[in-house]
């Protein structure tokens, strides 16, 4: 997993270097200036850097000179004079390469714009010329944040540089996963520059943090994790459909849908046999784990307590996501997994979505709390793991539950609560962007799709 500091974290592990600043610095410049030339800079290209008085500004000095080698027209336009060391010697090097220095001037039309002003930060008061450039037509590089981008939370309180590539140094920090971070940062590169250390915030997933169990060659249908579906209500019968499908196509063996209209579930999926609520009660026993919510009424959840009662492992999604139906699933001792999007967390919890909160959440429900969005956060009360394989095209009816369903498979093949909603969000995003190539995204077609990712 990739670990994600605060940038009040990563100042600290800064201020407590005591290696080779400069070379540190010559790192980070060489890392920015090789983004820049990503972004379309080369030989007679017309570069402006936008250099603050900080090691930011520093860093903005060094891709300077860097880029002036490489033939680049480049010229830095600064807000006020180097204040540290570091960027002192990194602008005198600059001048002495030739690359003309002078006061931050009106927007024009370069090729390519740095942004090494501040590194981020909500600040007020920023002079009129520095919000001009915020409007450049150009694309822009930002140095470890675009400036307006305040560095912790992610937020930005009246505008900010949008950048078609971020380059921070040693670690991701909170902006650039958080909040509005994602739409300001664009790409965001990870350059090493010799400053290990710190204490994460949080994680974010990789492919090798997406586990699928593999079957064994002796498998048999209730022996490669079984899932029961209780959902499906009248006149939404589909999102029990769609959690059952998928939940069979991300391998599980055996699945079953519990709803208060089973013909009708048979009608639409006669691949899924069915239980009645009451069935479902007395057969639990043989399932792995119980995926409660999809497509279920307010009406019918009273029926559903004394399955969750009786469940080991539950999924809770959609309408499984009420006070009432996690109490009864505690009260069994049933290890769950919550998955509600920002809306459900909040009528869940009485708070707002957060890291804090959905932490808290778990911690006191003692449950994996997945709290869809993007990217979505997953939690057992310990430190949030991001998962951003995930994109817009998931914002359709019914993709969640197939989402849950995928979940009840992963964990019934064998993996942890929270290993299984690791994996679950991770190949969901991938096999939805993988659709969204091909055509529009629907629950139908995203159920039937994910087939191709279970391993």
């Amino acid at each position: 997993m990739k670990p994600v500091l605060t940038a009040d974290e990563y100042k600290r592990v800064d201020k407590a270097f005591t290696g080779d600043l400069v070379q540190a610095m010559d790192r980070a410049g060489y890392a920015v200036a090789q983004a820049v030339i990503r972004a379309g800079a080369g030989y007679g290209k017309r570069v402006v850097v936008l250099a603050g008085p900080g090691n930011n500004g520093g860093d903005g000095y060094v891709a300077a000179r860097y880029l002036k080698a490489r033939g680049c027209d480049v010229e830095v336009q600064t807000l006020t004079s180097p204040k540290t060391p570091e960027a002192i010697d990194a602008a005198r090097k600059a001048a002495g390469y030739g690359v003309r220095v002078r006061d931050l001037g009106p927007p024009s039309e370069p090729d390519v714009v740095v942004d090494a002003l501040f590194g981020g930060g909500a600040r007020d008061g920023l002079p009129d010329h520095v919000l001009a450039w915020m409007d450049t037509n150009a694309p822009v590089v930002a140095v470890d944040y675009p400036t307006g981008l305040d560095p912790n939370t992610g937020k930005v309180e009246a505008t900010a540089f949008s950048a078609v590539e971020t380059v921070t140094f040693q670690t991701l920090k909170t902006s650039h996963v958080r909040g509005s971070g994602p739409d300001y940062c664009g790409k965001v590169t990870v350059a090493d520059i010799g400053i290990p250390g710190g204490e994460p915030a949080m994680f974010v997933a990789e492919e090798a943090d997406a586990l699928r169990p593999q079957r064994p060659r002796q498998a048999h249908k209730w022996s490669v994790g079984s899932v029961l579906v209780v959902g499906g209500s009248t006149g939404i019968v589909g999102a029990a459909v769609f959690a059952g499908v998928s939940a069979l196509g991300f391998g599980a063996g055996s699945v079953v849908v519990a709803s208060p209209r089973p013909d009708l579930v048979t009608q639409v999926a006669p691949e899924l046999p069915t239980f009645t609520l009451v069935d479902a009660e007395a057969r639990l026993d043989r399932f792995d784990v119980v995926v409660a919510g999809p497509g279920l009424a307010d009406d019918d959840s009273a029926q559903v307590a004394p399955i969750l009662r009786k469940a080991t492992r539950v999924v809770l999604d959609a309408g499984g996501l009420t006070p009432e139906l996690v109490q009864a699933a505690r009260e069994g001792d049933a290890s769950v997994v919550a998955t509600p999007h920002s809306g459900e967390f909040e009528k869940l919890a009485g708070v707002e979505q957060g890291a804090f909160s959905a932490r808290s959440f778990a911690r006191t429900h003692e449950v994996v709390l997945l709290l869809k969005g993007n990217p979505t956060l997953i939690t057992d009360g310990g430190l949030p793991v991001l998962v951003d394989t995930g994109g817009p095209e998931l914002a359709t009816i019914g993709t969640g539950d197939v989402l849950a369903g995928m979940i009840g498979a992963l964990w019934a093949r064998g993996l942890g609560p929270l290993e299984a909603a690791i994996s679950g969000a991770y190949w969901h995003g991938v096999a939805g962007a993988d659709l969204a190539a091909r055509g529009a995204v629907t629950a139908p077609a995203l159920a039937a799709h994910v087939r191709g990712f279970h391993q």
